[in-house]
């Protein structure tokens, strides 16, 4: 940093310049100010109260790792008084997800915590290396990431939590909107952008889901783990460069590179966006799958209509099937 002064009048010189801010700071200054804004965030949007089991999706990437040290980091400095349980999810990628599972083996005996993995293979019969197998690269992002959303509800009931965090980081969450926003798709637009995501029905055997990164950058997430030497896997999947997120992405980074500020205004943007009473309306009320027992807007849940036309050898029966406005 040519020897700027911490920014934060601490004495110390600057190592980094923060992403997000600009500021030039010192490793401690650094870390106190990363930690301390998700700490707010958990704080000010209620995320937690005293006596929750927490379920952490742990992937062994970047985001997941920083997300345990930090959720252990905090509940043990703020006293929150949460139980932390790592969950992993096995996809069956061979070279990915069994290489990023050992990271995450490492990561529980790191930071003390117990961990779960269930695969893919024992919840469903299928792997995604055999699931690939059979349909190609087009489509499979989108068997992956439903299976593996009822997956970590699975793992959830199993461990008996009562609420699950996620790694989804800001620059996720402006992906996300700009997705939404491309596909006409208004019903996640308006629930796509919420810290915690839970059924609108009080009854709902839903999970809360919460993300403690969303107004966290990725770049910053990846200065976190290099400063503090943190053990993650960084392999990106294999089968997801064809995946439509990607080319959001793209733009995403392009964005920040002329406005840093770009990743809070789309999410900002989305939060914003306000529609009609008829819109609501037609939001789908979720219930029990008829065949899985776990939360759908389908009488058949899109996890159990992919699973089925695996099964059948017709694998594009469950992608062709319209889901409505999908929540």
């Amino acid at each position: 940093m040519g020897g700027l002064p911490c920014a934060s009048k601490c004495g110390n010189k600057a190592v980094l310049k923060r992403p997000k801010t600009g500021a030039a700071l010192c490793k401690p200054c650094f870390f106190w100010s990363f930690e301390t804004e998700i700490h707010f965030a958990i704080v000010d949007n209620g995320l937690f109260e005293r006596g929750d089991r927490v379920a952490v999706g742990a992937s062994g990437g970047k985001d997941s790792t920083v997300l345990a040290y930090i959720m252990k980091t905090l509940n043990d400095r703020y006293h929150y008084g949460l139980e932390l349980i790592l969950l992993s999810i096995d996809e069956g990628i061979s070279g990915y997800r069994d290489d990023s599972l050992e990271t995450v083996k490492r990561n529980s005996q790191q930071y003390d915590l117990p961990l779960k993995i269930l695969s893919y293979e024992e919840l469903y019969g299928w792997s995604m290396d055999r699931i690939v197998a059979q349909i190609g690269l087009k489509n499979n992002c989108t068997f992956c990431g439903v299976f593996r959303r009822q997956a970590l509800d699975r793992g959830a009931a199993l461990l008996g939590v009562n609420k699950i965090v996620t790694g989804h980081n800001a620059d996720d969450i402006a992906e996300t909107v700009l997705m939404n926003i491309l596909r006409g798709d208004v019903a996640r637009l308006q629930r796509c952008t919420a810290i915690t995501t839970k059924d609108r029905d009080a009854n709902s055997t839903d999970l809360p889901r919460s993300k403690p990164f969303k107004f966290t950058y990725e770049k910053e997430i990846v200065m976190y783990a290099y400063f503090k030497g943190l053990d993650y896997f960084s392999t990106e999947c294999k089968y997801s460069p064809n995946a439509y997120r990607g080319h959001a992405r793209t733009l995403i980074k392009e964005l920040e590179k002329i406005r840093p500020s770009s990743i809070l205004d789309i999410i900002n943007s989305g939060e914003d966006l306000k529609f009609t009473n008829l819109v609501e309306e037609k939001l789908p009320t979720k219930s029990k799958c008829t065949k899985c027992g776990f939360m759908s807007s389908l009488s058949v849940c899109k996890a159990c209509l992919l699973l089925e036309g695996l099964n059948k050898g017709i694998p594009q029966l469950g992608v062709r099937k319209k889901a409505g406005f999908r929540v």
